[in-house]
């Protein structure tokens, strides 16, 4: 039921989504600050707010999409996503403000990555996994396309017209996600007989996506708090980076112009790295790969800290830091395969999720904080930490997958 134009329509969906709503406060929070005369704390309070509406309805979203499939889902958030854009462009309050945030968070939860994996897997089960890679590759260049598009639209058109022209790109998913099946059962990786919330353990000798021996209880429970204990942390650095990359860069010694092109080059090493996880990754077991690129985020924040003195230093960052990001985006959906039947991804990865987004919506303000009052490179040295955690987690997990079930 997967084909191939409907990867290609789930794939351009993301690179708008995530252009014009998660990242769009790396490009208009300055602007917007300046045109209604808040202070920072306002501006990264808002992104905050949106990912803690995402939290609040994470599980909703996810037992909606297995129920009725993502068709509706991720339509309803494409039209919030609109409207979210739309109340930023002409509201100049702080209910306002804030009531965008609001519809943007709804809106992001039913529309990006986590919302389109969930589709994917009830549409696929365990063979979903390509798709959910390959429809990253678009989603990758968000960044890379947006960053230097909006500032475009800004100094075109004004904030307001850019952000009418956001509102604009969201509307443009709706007929790509009216694409999406409407129809059709859940799918499963379990015999008709059997519990459909029978967790499988994938063969892990040969890293094949083919159900082999059920997890036990103990293991399921280990796996997915391991697995939401990876993604909480993923989620923090991926908001602290996604708001304040530009700004991380700015404050190590690079020139703005310096830094927004060089932050923009993120997009090229999660283009990189998912590529060759499509390309190659069905040789490896998920969560080799997530241990793999755990450490090359860790790899990343310290080659950041000689972003300061060297231009190569800072490209090198910032493609490594997109590379480790891609490959864990994609292991953040196909993880989940290894634990839990594909008929209720959307409902237990909602569940999971909801600690993350919680612990994310801190991040934007911390880490505005942090680079102004303790400077970049003890806000980098904080990254460092939260990656060294990641990898840490990253290990128990494949330790927990790698043991043999208990005997029956």
């Amino acid at each position: 039921m997967i084909t191939t134009g409907l990867v290609i329509r789930l794939g351009i969906g993301q690179l708008i989504g995530w252009g014009t709503s998660y990242y769009l406060i790396g490009n208009f929070g300055p602007g917007l600050a300046v045109l209604n005369g808040w202070n920072d704390a306002i501006i990264y309070a808002g992104f905050s707010f949106a990912l803690l509406v995402m939290g609040a309805v994470s599980p909703l979203c996810g037992r909606l999409i297995d129920r009725h499939g993502g068709r509706p889902v991720m339509v309803a958030g494409a039209v919030f996503h609109a409207a979210g854009c739309l109340l930023l462009a002409l509201t100049s309050s702080l209910w306002g403000y804030f009531t965008a945030w609001f519809l943007l968070g709804i809106a992001m939860r039913l529309t990006l990555y986590d919302a389109a994996f969930a589709t994917l897997a009830r549409l696929g089960g365990v063979h979903a996994r390509r798709a959910m890679g390959q429809i990253t590759l678009f989603g990758g260049l968000a960044s890379t396309i947006f960053w230097p598009l909006g500032h475009y639209l800004d100094a075109r058109f004004g904030l307001m017209g850019a952000l009418f022209c956001y509102a604009g790109f969201a509307l443009l998913a709706i007929p790509l996600n009216l694409s999406i099946p409407a129809k059709g059962k859940p799918a499963s990786i379990m015999p008709d007989h059997e519990k459909p919330s029978e967790p499988v353990l994938v063969t892990m000798a040969n890293h094949k996506m083919a159900a082999d021996t059920p997890l036990d209880p103990r293991q399921q429970m280990m796996c997915g708090l391991l697995y939401a204990f990876i993604m909480s942390l993923i989620n923090i650095i991926n908001a602290a980076m996604s708001a304040h990359m530009i700004p991380l860069l700015a404050g190590l010694g690079l020139v703005m112009a310096q830094a927004i092109n060089i932050a923009s080059l993120r997009g090229f090493g999660q283009l990189a790295s998912r590529l060759a996880e499509i390309l190659f990754g069905r040789n490896f077991n998920p969560v080799t790969i997530t241990l793999f690129a755990s450490a090359l985020l860790l790899v990343s924040f310290i080659i950041g800290f000689a972003a300061g003195f060297s231009i190569l230093a800072a490209i090198v960052f910032c493609i490594s830091f997109g590379a480790a990001n891609g490959i864990l985006t994609i292991t953040r959906g196909t993880v989940p395969l290894l634990i839990f039947d594909p008929a209720h991804y959307g409902t237990q990865v909602g569940r999971l999720l909801l600690p993350g987004f919680i612990l994310s919506a801190l991040a934007p303000s911390f880490f505005a904080f942090a680079i102004n009052g303790v400077g970049a490179k003890a806000t980098l040295a904080i990254l460092c930490l939260l990656a060294l955690a990641t990898l840490v987690g990253a290990i128990a997990l494949y330790a927990v997958l790698h043991k043999k079930p208990s005997a029956t």
